[in-house]
């Protein structure tokens, strides 16, 4: 006997984890993230693969999570590379100011 899931519960949120994104139920693995690699290239399998602990479900899952919203987590991830670059800009005017 094969155990239904609603797919609807495999994508939560929680404010006080990584947050409040939205991520996969059980796990800290934000859809953000599976976006991330996807857009690096990834296919579904490759990254279940990768992780090692999501099923190929959960995955998917979050892509379609990703694609009904794409403009929230687009804006998660440019907000991301937006932090990163300025990060990336203080480290090395740090490293300039201590030579």
């Amino acid at each position: 006997m094969h155990t239904v899931i609603d797919i609807g519960t495999l994508i939560v949120r929680s404010a006080d984890i990584r947050g409040g994104r939205p991520r996969i139920a059980g796990t800290g693995v934000t859809v953000k993230r599976i976006a991330g690699w996807y857009k690096l290239g990834l296919s579904p399998e490759e990254i279940v693969d990768q992780t090692g602990h999501l099923t190929l479900a959960q995955v998917y899952a979050a892509l379609a999570y990703y694609h009904a919203n794409r403009d929230e987590i687009e804006a998660d991830l440019a907000n991301e590379e937006s932090e990163a670059a300025m990060l990336e800009k203080q480290h090395y005017k740090a490293g300039r100011e201590a030579k």
